[in-house]
């Protein structure tokens, strides 16, 4: 599947749409979910045109890769979620609900996130 550069992360770091920037660095960018389903919910995402993490991990330059790793730690001590804890996810795929095909891995802190996953 072709990487589809009208996608909402992508127009972010276009500046064509705005955004709530917690944190950025050479290779991602970090902000704030404008639907958050936790107190404190931030997202970060590489700037390159990655789908998913298997996409990322195959084509990412090793400085890219160690950047974005960086960078979620990084937004995790910044927003104060280190005490108490946080969670965080990358949904890949349809079956996982992606719902921005760029890849972006969820913060979620500021309460009791409750189990990994829902039981079916």
């Amino acid at each position: 599947m072709a990487y589809d550069s009208n996608n909402v992360f992508a127009r972010i770091l276009r500046g064509e749409l705005p955004c709530k920037k917690v944190h950025e660095t050479a290779h991602s960018l970090a902000f704030h979910d404008i639907n958050p389903l936790a107190p404190t919910h931030v997202l970060v995402i590489p700037k390159g045109a990655y789908e998913s993490l298997a996409d990322f991990t195959a084509k990412a330059t090793d400085a890219e890769l160690a950047d974005f790793t960086r960078a979620i730690g990084e937004v995790a001590r910044m927003v104060g979620a280190e005490p108490g804890g946080y969670r965080i996810l990358a949904n890949s795929g349809t079956d996982a609900n992606q719902e921005v095909p760029h890849l972006h891995v969820h913060v979620f802190a500021g309460r009791n996130l409750g189990p990994m996953l829902k039981r079916a």
